[in-house]
């Protein structure tokens, strides 16, 4: 866990900024993670709404600051919150990176199963009889010069 210096977050990782966010995208990202934050130390849905309404009631005080330099220091005073309160096991979510099932499926490409071994196709007779099948009706739809091998739908064409 991180030394708590009382120091705003955007001052320790300076260096890593990459391109220029402008306040409104900073202060966005704020209220999100905030949210998100909220989120992960309520457990009742009632009670996250109503924490969540709280926290967008505070945004929106500050909302028609002009001054840049008082929305500056709203935003650090914001970031200073988060850092003091984040909660130190975050929910995430299963599909996001974090989440238990993140990157846990992949898409093989069609042309792997060229390299299957002959006794691993022979457990699905069926499929690779359709797929062989398959592979020649596309190879004479490119012979016959029909190089769009999508239909009108944008399916592809089995005939």
């Amino acid at each position: 866990m991180a030394v708590n210096t009382g120091r705003p977050i955007t001052e320790f990782a300076a260096y890593l900024k990459r391109d220029l966010t402008s306040h409104t995208r900073r202060v966005q990202n704020l209220f999100k993670r905030i949210s998100r934050n909220e989120e992960s130390w309520l457990e009742d849905r009632h009670d996250i709404r109503y924490k969540l309404t709280l926290v967008r009631a505070e945004f929106e005080k500050h909302r028609h600051v002009k001054d840049m330099r008082v929305a500056k220091a709203l935003l650090e005073e914001g970031e200073r919150y988060l850092f003091l309160n984040i909660h130190p096991q975050p929910k995430k979510f299963t599909f996001s990176p974090g989440g238990v099932c993140f990157e846990r499926y992949h898409d093989y490409p069609d042309w792997h199963a060229d390299y299957w071994h002959p006794l691993e196709k022979a457990r699905y007779p069926y499929y690779f009889a359709k797929r062989e099948l398959r592979k020649k009706q596309f190879i004479q739809l490119w012979e016959k010069g029909n190089h769009n091998t999508t239909g009108d739908d944008g399916h592809t064409a089995h005939h």
